[in-house]
């Protein structure tokens, strides 16, 4: 729940008596009333209503000659057993619901809440933490640059966040102190030195960390305390990573991928957060002043290069890496596929060639000798020679051995780097040191990245990078030093990223304070036997308007079912058998144009899909989507039916 302003409700829906029914009650119950004391006041009914005031008064106090008291004592009588009659009435008549749904406090709840008063203690602005710690100097400079409209909100995040590094020790009291004195509001800044985003298109609330997505419908299908409440997504919930699936125009990119984005850059520059965000060049996915990186792969104006092993100097880890990107998507969903193969024989060629060069090969050069070009092969192992490199020398015999096997898979892979092996990527994936390679190793700081893909004449290409790019990134998180800064991996299109060591690798996310936002068009750019496995390791699902059946149904299985009251209602013909009851059902059939029935209601507990395939693929109206989700700790909240633009 969007947290900002929220008002909680209660978790059932109270049972609301129908408006119609509820006014024309009340108006019953006042003529009831009214003919009631008409008839009493009349002396219709006798004298016996005014019996107590008889027998519990003095005949002083009825029959003397003060007319004025009198006239009290007799009309304050009245008074009371009208006020009776009308409480009765009332009761019976529930005026109370028509004031409480239609009267002032309606137009109260209508109205925004007005603000709790806040103590001193409470006001962040005042800084009580720094002053309960005695940094009362810092605490007054931080709350005059506040009064002063010096601060934004990411400042006061950033600077909280600073706070906290000094609580744990990893900073000391004094340098924060002093660097708050001397800096304000600009004190502990991020290394770019933005202080805010060059536009925010989304709703953010840093204080709580959320992203406005959108709005809860006020729909039955949604549970009562989830209704017309906004959407906001965190850190506490990115953590368990995030799903979205929708057909070309269902809104993942503007209404979902962006602001989420826009929110981790905003974490980002608090220090709170490290993210990457891959996608198609051009796709909208924040200006480049909103990054600290961008990488323009296939762009010769790009800045920044990608590095193609992740930044690491262990061949073993690079050979595992690479080959995820070059042949994951063709291994098995089991262990022992394809990948275990590939890692091997990339292993045997990296670990010879970065011993000799002290580096590792570079595109050309990769492909020269997955293809067993004699020249580079008989350098390298003249050079293995030349330094008595024996263990290198028996890796390198044993790839030359399995070369022009029937099960090599080096063929495979060298028409793999054959599609980065293009005059558009010739002056990418450098390893000679002439570049300025971006490696995921640099998630250990609060760093933004866009890596914006060649898709357009480079398809195949884009997906294995973006392969890459999952498997570095699952990689790098697992051995992060400091996992109290949250990573975050955007990826626009997921088509082809899918394998089973990247669901393998989403699943180890959590433990390691990270997550992937994926979006997909259609789970079935997901190999079969890994949907079911993608669906129950990622905590947080949507499945947005225009999906499938065939969609629907394993967002169904994997939403469950559960208890809900049926009711059935039966109507059964009423059969006169006397001739007045004939006649009398002659005249309500003329009259009401239908046959005098009964109605028999049963009412039972039955066990149905949260959302069947059929309401996923058609009853999710254009700008929705149906949501679930689940917190790092564990909380879920049920399938939601969510207004994107709202």
């Amino acid at each position: 729940m969007w947290r900002f302003g929220h008002t909680a409700r209660p978790d059932e829906e109270p049972e609301q008596i129908p408006t119609r029914q509820l006014l024309s009650g009340a108006v019953i119950a006042f003529l009831v009333g009214w003919l009631v004391w008409s008839l009493l006041w009349n002396g219709y009914l006798g004298g016996w209503w005014v019996l107590p005031l008889e027998l519990f008064t003095p005949d002083s106090w009825r029959h003397s000659d003060d007319r004025v008291g009198n006239a009290i004592l007799w009309y304050s009588y009245y008074t009371l057993i009208a006020l009776t009659i009308m409480l009765v009435v009332g009761r019976l008549g529930r005026w109370g619901e028509i004031w409480r749904r239609f009267g002032p406090p309606a137009w109260n709840r209508a109205a925004p809440a007005a603000e709790r008063p806040v103590t001193p203690e409470q006001d962040p602005v005042q800084w009580p933490e720094l002053r309960m710690a005695g940094a009362v100097d810092a605490a007054e400079r931080l709350a005059a640059e506040a009064r002063a409209g010096l601060m934004r909100d990411v400042d006061h995040a950033r600077i909280t966040r600073a706070w906290q590094g000094v609580r744990s020790g990893r900073h000391s009291l004094a340098t924060f102190t002093g660097t708050v004195l001397n800096e304000g509001a600009a004190a502990c800044l991020h290394p770019s030195g933005a202080r805010d985003l060059p536009t925010r298109l989304a709703r953010h609330d840093l204080v709580t960390g959320q992203v406005r997505l959108g709005t809860t419908a006020d729909d039955a299908r949604n549970p009562y305390a989830y209704r017309g409440t906004g959407l906001g997504l965190g850190p506490d919930l990115l953590g368990t990573s995030l799903l979205a699936v929708g057909p070309a125009g269902s809104g993942k990119t503007g209404t979902v991928v962006r602001p989420l984005a826009e929110s981790l850059c905003l974490h980002a520059l608090a220090g709170r957060a490290a993210v990457v965000v891959v996608g198609a060049a051009g796709a909208g996915l924040g200006p480049t002043d909103a990054y600290d990186v961008v990488v323009r792969i296939g762009n010769p104006e790009s800045v920044y290069d990608l590095d193609l092993y992740g930044g690491t100097s262990d061949p073993d880890e690079a050979a595992a890496v690479l080959a995820e990107a070059l042949v994951g998507d063709l291994a098995e969903p089991h262990q022992g596929g394809d990948t275990r193969r590939s890692t091997t024989v990339l292993a045997q060629l990296l670990g010879p060639f970065r011993t000799v060069h002290g580096r590792f090969p570079s595109v050309p050069e990769l492909r020269q000798l997955l293809d067993g070009a004699p020249g580079p092969l008989a350098a390298l192992r003249t050079g293995l020679q030349e330094a008595g490199h024996e263990s290198l020398l028996r890796e390198l015999d044993a790839r030359e051995r399995q070369m022009g096997h029937p099960g090599d898979v080096g063929g495979v892979l060298a028409d793999r780097v054959a599609l980065l092996d293009r005059p558009a990527f010739a002056g990418f994936f450098d390893t000679s040191g002439q570049s300025r390679p971006f490696s995921l190793k640099a998630l250990d700081h609060p760093v933004r990245v866009r890596i914006d893909l060649p898709q357009r004449g480079h398809a195949d290409a884009s997906r294995m990078l973006a392969r890459l790019v999952l498997a570095q990134f699952t990689a790098s998180v697992a051995v992060r030093e400091d996992r109290s800064l949250f990573a975050c991996l955007v990826l626009d299109d997921a088509t082809g990223v899918v394998t089973p060591e990247a669901v393998r690798g989403i699943q180890r996310l959590r433990s390691g304070n990270a997550g992937v936002v994926l979006t997909l068009r259609t789970l079935d750019d997901v190999p079969r036997p890994l949907r079911g496995p993608l669906l129950g390791a990622i905590g947080c699902r949507m499945a947005l308007s225009g999906l499938t059946p065939w969609d629907g149904q394993d967002f169904a299985e994997v939403w469950g079912k559960e208890w809900i009251e049926a009711r059935d209602v039966t109507d059964r013909q009423i059969i006169a058998e006397t001739p007045a009851g004939k006649a009398l059902h002659a005249v309500r059939r003329v009259i009401t144009g239908k046959a005098p029935t009964a109605r028999a209601v049963t009412v039972r507990q039955v066990e149905r899909e949260r959302w069947s395939p059929s309401e996923l693929a058609h009853g999710v109206p254009p700008g929705h989507a149906v949501l679930s989700l689940t917190t790092v700790k564990g909380d879920h909240a049920p399938p939601l039916l969510v207004d994107l633009r709202g």
